[in-house]
């Protein structure tokens, strides 16, 4: 009896093109432009920025869109854009549409497991950034210590994995 074994493709699709007026040179210029975009939304959107080796902006990938409040959040599904556009590392961000910015403790906790899988992926998370509803106020967790530059160094490993 003969199986069958299909042969899949896996690839990045662009979906569509945000314009900016200015140059966006670093993250922070891409936080700014998409504050704009993200500060009119209803509900919680969680995004990430894929960066190369110079921390310049590959892309941007919208991962969840949640409720008033909360978005759902997959490790799984935060990294996949990471790894089909060879990021060196990524910047977390998400909108609350109350305008307040301080993390809650579920900000917080999700901060730590994707911190932890980007080590793990030698894709460190390099901030996460939150951005208020129509005030467009900004906070952002390597500014406030929450996560602390010396959270970001990768370990890398030479073990080699026995058969």
């Amino acid at each position: 009896m003969n199986q069958e074994l299909e042969l899949v493709q896996i690839r990045l699709i662009t979906e569509r093109t945000l314009y900016s007026k200015s140059m966006l040179r670093s993250p922070k210029d891409v936080i700014n432009f998409i504050s704009e975009e993200f500060s009119t939304l209803d509900r919680e959107v969680l995004g990430i920025l894929n960066l190369n080796s110079q921390n310049q902006v590959i892309n941007m990938n919208i991962v969840s869109v949640g409720s008033i409040n909360n978005a759902l959040v997959s490790p799984r599904e935060v990294f996949k854009s990471s790894i089909l556009s060879n990021a060196a590392s990524i910047i977390i961000f998400h909108n609350h549409p109350s305008g307040n910015v301080n993390p809650s403790k579920d900000d917080i906790k999700i901060t730590e497991t994707l911190r932890a899988a980007g080590s793990i992926l030698d894709i460190p998370v390099l901030d996460h950034i939150i951005i208020g509803g129509r005030n467009r106020d900004t906070y952002s967790f390597l500014e406030q210590g929450v996560l602390r530059k010396d959270m970001l160094r990768v370990k890398k490993s030479s073990k080699r994995i026995s058969p």
